[in-house]
């Protein structure tokens, strides 16, 4: 029998923490357990509240271990904000042998050959995504292990981060109790589950609208070779609507994930009904047509996918994304924002649910908040970095157990 292994993975994202775990055996994943929570030590996935962030981290996994019943000691963790920056590089070698025959390590050492870019000393590589090998000018070839030749070049998707915001989301989860096995960029891990392998392989860009962020990546020949974050999220529409409306944010919440739509066209004429609510003082009612509500809402719609348009246009890939836009996050249940989409970025456009990632939970899968924590599962799977995973233990480690001392006594 396969030895079962527990995977614990921690999505921070841009106000709140998302857990999931699930259990590895044969490379298959079969989600056991799942817990969110609000954080406010967050803006944007960025440490603004180290001991905010502390005990958000804490009860997200608390939550998660007493549905899975097991004990996490350590997590890949799924990371934004707008400290990370990518560029594409290219990297050569010469094959000197006389057998000429490229072996994997020649492969490793272009790969380590493209990384060598000169990068400011605050910051760091976490991912190095190998696009395209050449083999004597020859391009397009996947794999050039076992074939022969006298050059070798590659074309890689390099991706850094700031290393005192690193420092600090460790740091943080340490001060929880736990250890980082990996840090993996949040919208490559989305990629993994929402967005097909023909997508990736015809030209697709994925959108995925946070509370405080947008990510954009765009694939092309089934890798990445564009990723970018905008500083504006589904929250904007929450603050138009509280000053609009002259209501709390709680209650503006309420009103856009309820009766919001992104553009009228979405909206049927039977739907255009009255809604009550509290005004900002928590007594007085008010009342608001739904057609009110969407004209409060569709400037910023409309903003925040002309800001991914200019995106877009800039990247140099606009003509090479036939595939059209996959759209998930939080932020994409609005209804009518697939819409909104091909009406403003004039491409084909789809909502981004997880997808073939085993054995999973129907409100997981229909719920495109987790897709980026299901991507990241799914990811350290597929890029092997799951093989130390969380074994089930009955003890939890001294860290955590001095962490429940001091709750106690303090």
């Amino acid at each position: 029998m396969a030895k079962q292994e527990i995977i614990a993975g921690l999505d921070l994202g841009s106000s709140q923490i998302v857990c999931l775990v699930g259990s590895k055996e044969e490379e298959k994943i079969k989600i056991i357990a799942s817990s969110k929570v609000a954080c406010r030590g967050l803006k944007g996935g960025v440490v603004v509240n180290i001991d905010e962030t502390v005990n958000a981290i804490a009860k997200v996994i608390e939550e998660a271990e007493k549905i899975a019943n097991v004990d996490i000691r350590s997590l890949y963790v799924a990371i934004r904000g707008g400290h990370i920056e990518s560029f594409n590089h290219r990297g050569a070698i010469n094959i000197s042998r006389s057998d000429k025959e490229i072996t994997a390590e020649d492969v490793s050492t272009v790969i380590e050959a493209a990384k060598a870019v000169q990068i400011s000393p605050d910051r760091e590589i976490i991912h190095t995504f190998a696009q395209d090998f050449s083999i004597d000018r020859q391009s397009g070839v996947d794999n050039p292990v076992g074939m022969e030749g006298s050059h070798l070049s590659v074309d890689v998707h390099i991706v850094t981060a700031s290393t005192s915001h690193l420092n600090n989301i460790y740091k943080c989860i340490n001060r929880a109790g736990f250890t980082v096995e990996n840090i993996v960029l949040g919208i490559l891990a989305v990629g993994e589950v929402v967005v097909t392998p023909e997508e990736k392989n015809l030209g697709a860009l994925l959108i995925d609208i946070g509370g405080d962020t947008i990510n954009l990546g765009i694939y092309l020949k089934g890798s990445v070779h564009y990723a970018k974050e905008l500083p504006l999220g589904s929250e904007a529409l929450t603050r138009d609507l509280a000053y609009g409306l002259r209501t709390s944010s709680t209650v503006a919440r309420e009103i856009k994930e309820k009766y919001g739509v992104a553009m009228p066209s979405s909206l049927e004429s039977k739907e255009d009904e009255k809604i009550t609510y509290l005004s900002v003082d928590g007594r007085s009612e008010r009342q608001v047509s739904r057609r009110t509500i969407v004209e409060i809402i569709q400037p910023r719609v409309e903003e925040i996918f002309s800001l991914i348009n200019e995106q877009i246009q800039n990247s140099g890939y606009a003509e090479e994304i036939p595939a059209g836009a996959i759209i998930t996050g939080g932020g994409s249940l609005l209804k009518g924002i697939p819409y909104a989409g091909e009406e403003i970025l004039s491409l084909p456009s789809r909502l981004g649910f997880p997808q073939e990632i085993g054995d999973c939970p129907v409100e997981i899968l229909t719920n495109p908040m987790y897709a980026t924590v299901c991507g990241l599962l799914k990811y350290t799977v597929s890029q092997q970095v799951g093989k130390g995973g969380i074994r089930y233990r009955k003890k939890a480690g001294f860290l955590r157990k001095f962490r429940q001392w001091m709750d106690k006594v303090f």
